[in-house]
């Protein structure tokens, strides 16, 4: 049943992809959009998941705030290295490798979606069905970011395809994969919150900079909001 599910979580990916590709003309919109659905997926989605699943406290601090606050200072290390990296040879535009590692991070967390989904069936139909929901219906938000972050770093709208294909397999694998062993919930927590933080890096640091680079308009704004709002009412209907 989740490798069933998981398919419309790829179709979903798709679609959000083939979304974020056809409205290049309006690309402040689409980066407000992105940021505000990258926002709402790290604060409202995986960062309570990732305090619930993860180990107890570190000197006193949640792990996984630890690993968030890891994967935000990991997110800038690494965009701060290639930036310096690509100055060295004299070039002024964005580093294609960013945002591919920055898609390829969004693959690994689709991938750990598909294991949740299928852990979430093993429990039970209810708890299965509730994470279904979420699963599937952020999934666009996923395919709309990784073919948006991979496209605003120069990279050619084939990469940008390519990655989001991946994306797109990702959670069939995940969910496949469910069947041969368990993810531990203490290990699957660490990672959400780790990965939350490198998300809202990109989305503090990079997408939302340049949605209101060129266009700081109220509509951008208001895509933003709207992206944000939208996570928080699909996580309110899978509770």
């Amino acid at each position: 049943m989740a490798v069933i599910v998981a398919l419309g979580a790829f179709l979903m990916t798709l679609f959000g992809g083939w979304t974020a590709g056809r409205v290049t003309d309006r690309r402040h919109l689409v980066l407000g959009l992105a940021g505000g659905l990258m926002l709402g997926v790290v604060g409202l989605e995986l960062l309570p998941e990732a305090l619930e699943a993860a180990g107890g406290p570190v000197l006193g601090v949640p792990q996984a705030l630890l690993l968030f606050v890891g994967g935000f200072l990991t997110a800038h290390m690494v965009e701060r290295l290639l930036a310096v990296r690509q100055a060295a040879h004299g070039a002024d535009h964005r580093v294609p490798q960013v945002g591919l590692t920055a898609a390829a991070a969004m693959v690994a967390h689709s991938l750990m979606d598909g294991i949740a989904l299928g852990v979430a069936f093993q429990v039970g139909g209810g708890m299965g069905a509730a994470v279904a929901l979420a699963v599937v219906t952020h999934d666009f938000a996923d395919g709309f970011n990784t073919y948006t972050i991979t496209s605003l770093y120069g990279n050619t709208r084939r990469k940008a395809n390519m990655m989001l294909f991946a994306d797109a397999c990702a959670p069939v694998v995940g969910a496949a994969s469910t069947m041969l062993f368990t993810l531990p919930e203490d290990l699957l927590g660490s990672y959400l919150g780790f990965f939350g933080g490198a998300l809202l890096y990109l989305a503090a640091a990079e997408i939302l900079p340049e949605a209101h680079h060129e266009h700081p308009a109220r509509s951008t704004l208001l895509c933003t909001v709207g992206g944000v709002g939208f996570i928080w009412l699909v996580v309110g209907v899978a509770e």
